[in-house]
């Protein structure tokens, strides 16, 4: 593979730049191999950060503005300026098509957001324990206070992240999640091969929080890919048992 563009990554249906990176098309070695965009997994600083320069390449800027944080499973959100970088949070916003926005994953769920009148866009990260934290429709309420958008105006694109068949779970995960009132209880079902865990579908209830919230159903679309079974094409922390790398999902408003 040459230079990435965005027809390299996978994207939804949103009319604005935005997408999931390949695992290849970067120069780490094994077990990062090919495009780890993650520095704090044991790949090589350079090599990370090769990876990285190409991915924002790709979408027509330089390294220095692409925007990032230090995700800690919560649902604070910052706006994209040039002092993010560094700080703790699990959502960015912004309409300057100066900035790319960026969140990492390896099996939690990626999700962007677009408002399709005034232009602006998230970057969300949600684990099970942002679902908890509800940082999906922290992202959203963010939009509306900095930029006016309307939720009615949001289109969503839920990324490629564990799926429900495979991420099993403890009760009290369950119990955290059910506890939003806008999750239904079918997003998680017992585990017929392991009495007592549970299997939980952290994009359907990223869906529930975000209709909740005010998103038309039909603006709500979603990746069919598992990172835990597509291993060609996805690194899966728990299929990996940790040895991994990380994606990126990324998203820049249109300008």
């Amino acid at each position: 593979m040459g230079e990435l563009t965005p027809a390299d990554f996978e994207r939804g249906p949103l009319p604005v730049a935005h997408g999931f990176s390949p695992r290849a098309g970067g120069v780490s070695p094994p077990p990062w191999h090919s495009l780890n965009l993650g520095a704090s997994v044991g790949d090589d600083p350079a090599a990370v950060g090769e990876n990285r320069r190409r991915v924002a390449r790709a979408f027509g800027v330089e390294l220095e503005r692409v925007a990032r944080i230090d995700q800690v499973h919560g649902a604070a959100v910052h706006e994209a300026t040039p002092g993010v970088t560094g700080l703790e949070g699990d959502a960015l916003i912004s309409d300057d098509p100066r900035w790319l926005l960026a969140v990492s994953a390896a099996d939690c769920l990626p999700v962007i957001l677009f408002d399709a009148r005034g232009g602006a866009v998230a970057a969300v990260h949600a684990g099970w324990r942002g679902v908890a934290a509800g940082v999906a429709a922290a992202a959203v309420r963010a939009l509306g206070r900095r930029y006016g958008s309307d939720p009615a105006d949001l289109r969503a694109w839920l990324g490629p992240a564990i799926q429900g068949a495979c991420y099993q779970v403890g009760p009290e995960v369950v119990a955290a999640v059910r506890a939003d009132p806008a999750v239904p209880a079918a997003v998680a079902w017992p585990d017929p091969s392991a009495a007592g865990r549970w299997r939980l579908d952290v994009p359907g209830a990223v869906r529930a929080q975000l209709e909740a919230a005010g998103l038309p159903p039909v603006a709500i679309a979603a990746s069919d890919t598992c990172t835990h079974c597509a291993a060609d094409r996805c690194f899966s922390h728990r299929r990996d048992a940790g040895r991994t790398g990380r994606h990126w999902a990324v998203v820049r408003a249109p300008g």
